[in-house]
């Protein structure tokens, strides 16, 4: 819908490539404009994500795009991106709710529901009213943002559980944890003890990004080869830590932190990790290790 919206035939949009969501959102604005890619992280494994300097940013982009938070390779911006007079569009799917963002630094954000905000089959839309009178062409008519302005956003029949439930999980967020700020706490609380077990395990755990760069809610790390890292899932589900599979475009182990998840099941997966490292003292090396 962004780049249907927003680019035109002659114009272009810088966007970012940071993991696998990202590259796999250059490809629509292709039908419609063109594509300046601002930064390239694949050359680096996608391990790292650039600072503002590192940016090769156009004046006369259409629009900025970033994903905030990669969750195949567990790396999130800490900071905003993107230069102020060019629209920032972000996707925050995986990280919205989990700590406060200056939203008025934005001109639309976009999230799926399905990780902190409720089940799947919702999507949250932020956008500025300049931002929706700006649309550059006629789109089908489900498409077009300003027919679900007009409509409070029942221009459709609205997926009524999902809202439902989203109503719950901000109920609880707002009267159980006391807000953002809480949750945020919280969310690096939980971060830092499975972080931790990575880094005191003297390189039996290999974290993927950068520690500037690590994501709060997604934690990828490899073990030293692919035989144990399917031991240590196995041995982990049976302790009823479940869930833990990499992207199946990477492999790996990935821990997803999203706000549901409890600081007493981090704390269960860090002394399962201690464990599991303690009775296999010598770290194993293979061809297929990564």
């Amino acid at each position: 819908m962004i780049p249907m919206n927003y680019l035109a035939r002659e114009a272009s949009a810088d966007y970012l490539k940071t993991g696998y969501w990202s590259r796999r959102s250059l490809q629509d604005p292709l039908l419609f404009g063109a594509v300046h890619l601002a930064w390239d992280g694949e050359p680096s494994g996608f391990t790292c994500l650039p600072t503002q300097a590192d940016l090769d940013l156009d004046p006369e982009a259409s629009y900025f795009h970033y994903i905030l938070n990669e969750t195949v390779e567990g790396l999130q911006f800490h900071s905003i991106p993107g230069m102020d007079g060019v629209p920032r569009f972000c996707d925050m799917s995986s990280d919205s709710l989990s700590r406060p963002l200056p939203v008025e630094r934005f001109d639309l954000i976009y999230a799926h529901a399905q990780k902190n905000i409720g089940p799947a089959g919702l999507i949250i839309v932020l956008i500025r009213h300049s931002q929706i009178e700006r649309q550059l062409r006629q789109v089908p008519s489900m498409l077009d943002y300003r027919n679900h302005r007009n409509a409070h956003s029942i221009f459709n029949t609205p997926p009524t559980f999902a809202i439902y439930a989203t109503l719950l999980v901000l109920r609880w967020l707002e009267g159980d944890v006391g807000g953002l700020e809480p949750m945020a706490a919280r969310n690096e609380r939980k971060a830092d003890l499975v972080y931790r077990a990575i880094d005191t395990s003297h390189g039996f755990y290999r974290g993927h990004a950068v520690p500037e760069n690590r994501s709060l809610m997604n934690v990828c790390f490899n073990l030293a080869n692919k035989s144990l890292e399917h031991k240590f899932l196995r041995e982990a589900a049976s302790h009823g830590l479940l869930g833990l599979s990499g992207h199946r475009s990477i492999g790996g182990i990935r821990a997803s932190l999203y706000n549901a998840v409890s600081e007493s099941s981090c704390q269960q997966l860090a002394a399962f990790m201690a464990e599991f490292q303690a009775r296999h003292p010598s770290t194993p090396t293979s061809a297929d290790a990564p």
